[in-house]
């Protein structure tokens, strides 16, 4: 399935989402004139540009970043089966003028690299990763939905290029070794795994072959948040997800995260989308 939003009319979202047990073929033209964000939430994706001559395969949780000012970028998009994307169009004239009074933050907005090519694979973070979650499960009345996605593809772009608040964490020497990068994505893996009753910092670190200190550190590189603040959002998320396919009640989705009481299962939802899970169903329950 592949659905375009326009946003606006250099602003466009498109989502690709591929249930099938075959690849899913698309191509997109482009001008140079377009910035291009793609964002695979799930599974795997293949993109080729320049009639095949180059081409990106990005895995779950990857994010890229192109844009050739010189040359037309048009894409094919190769969707492994069971895979989404969210790729975010917008056009470098749009992009300059959200950032014009800080336009040396973006290294390819500065007068030097205005005019050269730019591309950049990154990780997609958890606070990234909810609002991608957002634009494929929203449940609106047709008539707000073009606001609502313009909100979240600005939350996006912003989010994109937020830079960590801790200066010593911008380059962590020891995630140049790969062996630490699959580490820390273990960790990543294991805490989701027992979300319910994840194991403690030292146990984990323990558990991935890591000192405690490079396991915070990495992390925090990595995904742009603490072990618990990131497994929080993921419980959250996945809470709200629970919640959406009205086959549990509040108290059930709490035991299943690992709330061992419904108060504190609250909390933690309000805390996260500032409204408690009763109205939240009451929301989605009235949506048409």
């Amino acid at each position: 399935m592949e659905q375009e939003i326009k946003v606006e009319d250099d602003f466009t979202i498109i989502r690709f989402q591929n249930d099938r047990p075959e690849t899913l073929f698309t191509h997109r033209k482009l001008s140079t004139a377009f910035i291009q964000f793609h964002f695979v939430l799930k599974g795997n994706a293949k993109f080729l540009f320049n009639h095949s001559n180059y081409d990106v395969a990005l895995q779950e949780e990857k994010s890229f970043l192109l844009y050739n000012p010189q040359k037309e970028l048009p894409f094919h998009l190769e969707l492994s089966p069971n895979s989404w994307v969210i790729s975010v169009i917008i056009s470098i004239k749009k992009f300059h003028a959200l950032f014009s009074a800080e336009a040396d933050y973006i290294a390819f907005l500065s007068p030097d690299n205005r005019d050269k090519n730019y591309y950049n694979e990154g990780y997609i973070s958890p606070s990234m990763a909810i609002v991608l979650s957002q634009l494929f499960h929203y449940n609106l009345h047709p008539s707000i939905k073009n606001l609502y996605c313009k909100g979240k593809g600005y939350e996006l772009l912003s989010l994109c290029f937020n830079r960590n608040e801790d200066p010593n964490a911008h380059h962590c020497p020891f995630l140049i070794d790969e062996d630490n990068v699959l580490k820390i994505k273990k960790a990543k893996e294991i805490i989701i795994a027992n979300i319910a009753e994840p194991p403690g910092l030292q146990e984990l670190a323990d558990q991935i072959g890591l000192n405690l200190k490079k396991l915070k550190m990495g992390f925090k590189q990595i995904y742009g948040d603490t072990v618990y603040g990131f497994l929080f959002d993921y419980k959250m998320d996945f809470a709200r997800k629970l919640l959406d396919s009205g086959a549990y009640n509040v108290n059930e989705v709490g035991l299943k995260i690992g709330y061992s009481t419904g108060s504190h299962f609250i909390t933690g939802f309000k805390k996260k989308f500032a409204t408690t899970p009763k109205k939240y169903l009451m929301s989605i329950n009235t949506n048409v």
